[in-house]
């Protein structure tokens, strides 16, 4: 699979300096974190499950999620587990090439339960999300990836564990709970591909839920816990890991309180106007604003939970060619020693020591979304590949 890899060729060719590269499930840890871009969520009651995995690969999804927990109810787990089972001998049976396919659990105990009844059909399953992970229940989550796994002799199972607890949000308790959390997950650290973050579930805590309007930074109680769960564990000296955005909820408004956040200017080109007028009408403006504030932040990749907020994810995470062009000067080999250079583009200082980190992640970003030719933007990577 590759983003992007439902556009033709042609397209490609017309928008990318480079092609973001082809991955598989069984691509190195580093790449899969990189490359999981806006991961869909789906519930895993839907009866026509792998028919709707099928339709969004198509649409260029390329990591979903299929759910045990929030998303249904209790008293339909028992038949959401049949309904994966068979899914995904549906699924086996086709060939296809098909997403990044995880499942959403409730318990440890499920995991190796799932694998069990899955059979073959788990060498379609990536791994595992797991919920409200806290050092208690992590270790005995974990172990249960591990069994699983051993079980099953099939290619690696990965777990993406959910920070979305109350003693988290708490300021007397968070310092313990991100040192516990961070203990855990480095004991398994071949095992943790990303940390997913429950930003609904922190604002439960305190009975709130951001607008259409708003930002989950602009929520300040859920900006500091982001903060300090990227300051613990995803720090850019090799301890740390890839940690994804907070879900977007929104669809379409029935009344905005605020203006559209969608400046003019990118949109300027003939036909453009069309397109922010529908980012707008379906809520995206703000979306869009969210996507540039997480990896300001140090995230990457999204939570996603309706199909139309896929390709905007994919297309603000391709890398623009200055970017890319600042990331190569900095990482040449003469550069070694150090030293500040302004840029191809006469714009900025690149400044080789404290920009390298940023620079290596870059290149990562442009390897598996690939790179923008210098007159492309994000309309063009948007009109291209928008669904909605």
């Amino acid at each position: 699979m590759r983003h992007f890899g439902h556009i033709s060729p042609t397209v490609r060719k017309d928008l990318f300096h480079q092609e973001p590269a082809e991955f598989t499930a069984a691509s190195p840890a580093r790449i899969l974190a990189a490359a999981l871009g806006a991961t869909l969520y789906s519930p895993a009651t839907r009866p026509n499950l792998a028919g709707d995995v099928h339709k969004q690969a198509a649409r260029g999804v390329v990591s979903m999620v299929l759910c045990l927990e929030d998303s249904i109810s209790d008293a339909d787990v028992a038949d959401a587990e049949d309904n994966l089972v068979r899914q995904f001998a549906a699924l086996d049976a086709d060939g296809a090439e098909l997403p990044l396919l995880f499942i959403r659990v409730r318990t440890p105990e499920q995991i190796p339960d799932l694998v069990r009844r899955l059979g073959g059909s788990a060498r379609r399953l990536a791994g595992f999300v797991l919920p409200k992970f806290t050092e208690s229940r992590g270790t005995a989550f974990l172990d249960a990836v591990a069994e699983a796994e051993a079980a099953g002799g099939q290619q690696p199972l990965y777990a993406m564990p959910v920070l979305e607890t109350p003693d988290l949000l708490h300021l007397e308790t968070r310092v313990e709970a991100l040192a516990g959390i961070s203990r855990t997950v480095n004991r398994y650290r071949d095992r943790v591909l990303a940390l997913r973050l429950g930003v609904t579930d922190f604002c439960s805590v305190y009975g709130l839920r951001r607008t259409p309007d708003m930002t989950a930074y602009d929520v300040q109680i859920v900006a500091g816990v982001i903060a300090d769960v990227v300051n613990v564990l995803s720090r850019a000296d090799g301890t740390g890991f890839t940690v994804t955005g907070p879900v977007w909820e929104y669809f379409r408004s029935q009344q905005r309180l605020f203006k559209p956040q969608l400046r003019r200017s990118p949109f300027l080109e003939e036909g453009a106007e069309e397109l922010r007028t529908t980012l707008i009408e379906h809520d995206l403006d703000g979306l869009l604003r969210e996507i540039e504030l997480d990896r300001a932040n140090g995230l990457l990749g999204k939570t996603c939970i309706h199909p139309a907020h896929v390709t905007p994810v994919h297309a603000l995470s391709v890398v623009s060619h200055e970017e890319f062009s600042d990331a190569q000067d900095i990482l040449r080999p003469e550069r070694g020693g150090g030293g500040v250079m302004r840029s191809a583009y006469t714009n900025k200082m690149n400044e080789v020591k404290p920009h390298r980190a940023w620079a290596e992640r870059t290149m990562l970003r442009a390897e598996v979304f690939g790179v923008a030719k210098e007159e492309v933007g994000f309309v063009d990577l948007l009109t291209a590949g928008l669904q909605l």
